[in-house]
C-alpha cells in the first residue's frame, strides 16, 4: 500500500471496527426475519393495497444497503492508529480558529462518521467542504472553503495529531 493509499484510508480504532463487525452480524442474522415477514404479509392479498409489505420490502432494501456498506467500510478499514503525518489527513484530531480570530476555534476529528460513535469529538467527513479545504495542510496555514451557505470561510489550521493519541 503506498503513502497516499495508506493515508486516505479509513482507519478505525479495534473497538469502533468491532462495534461495526457486530452491527454487521445481527443485520445479517436478521435477514431470516425480514424474509419472513414480507412472505407473511404477501399472503394477505393484494399487493398494490398491502401497506404492512411495502413496509417490510422497504426495511429489507435499508437493510441491505447497510450490510453492503458495512461489508466494504469494514473490507478497506485499516484497523489500528493512522500513521503520523507531517500534514492534516483522515484520522487527525484538528484545532482550526476562523478568519483571523484566534478566540474562534474548534476542535474536530476528521474522518468517518462511523467513528462518531465512539467518541466525543465533532465529526467531519474528509469529502465534506471543510475536510477537502484542510487535507494537507500543515499547522500555521491559512485556508479557504465555501461553506454549504455559500459563504466563502477562511482558516487556519492551529495543530492536529493522530486520533486516540
Amino acid at each position: 500500500m503506498s503513502t497516499t493509499d495508506r493515508a486516505a484510508a479509513t482507519w478505525l480504532s479495534q473497538e469502533a471496527y468491532d462495534r461495526l463487525q457486530a452491527e454487521l452480524n445481527e443485520l445479517i442474522a436478521a435477514r431470516p426475519a425480514i424474509a419472513a415477514e414480507i412472505n407473511a404479509r404477501r399472503e394477505e392479498g393484494d399487493l398494490r393495497e398491502n401497506g404492512g409489505y411495502h413496509a417490510a420490502r422497504e426495511e429489507q432494501g435499508k437493510q441491505e444497503f447497510r450490510i453492503r456498506q458495512l461489508q466494504e467500510l469494514l473490507r478497506t478499514a485499516q484497523v489500528g492508529e493512522a500513521p503520523a503525518a507531517d500534514v492534516v489527513g483522515p484520522g487527525c484530531v484538528v484545532t482550526i480558529h476562523f478568519d483571523d480570530d484566534t478566540d474562534d476555534t474548534e476542535t474536530f476529528l476528521l474522518g468517518s462518521r462511523e467513528i462518531a460513535a465512539t467518541t466525543d469529538l465533532t465529526v467531519y467527513s474528509p469529502e465534506s467542504a471543510l475536510g477537502k479545504s484542510i487535507l494537507g495542510a500543515r499547522p500555521g496555514q491559512t485556508v479557504h472553503y465555501t461553506a454549504p451557505s455559500g459563504a466563502e470561510i477562511k482558516v487556519t489550521v492551529v495543530r492536529f495529531e493522530p486520533f486516540g493519541r
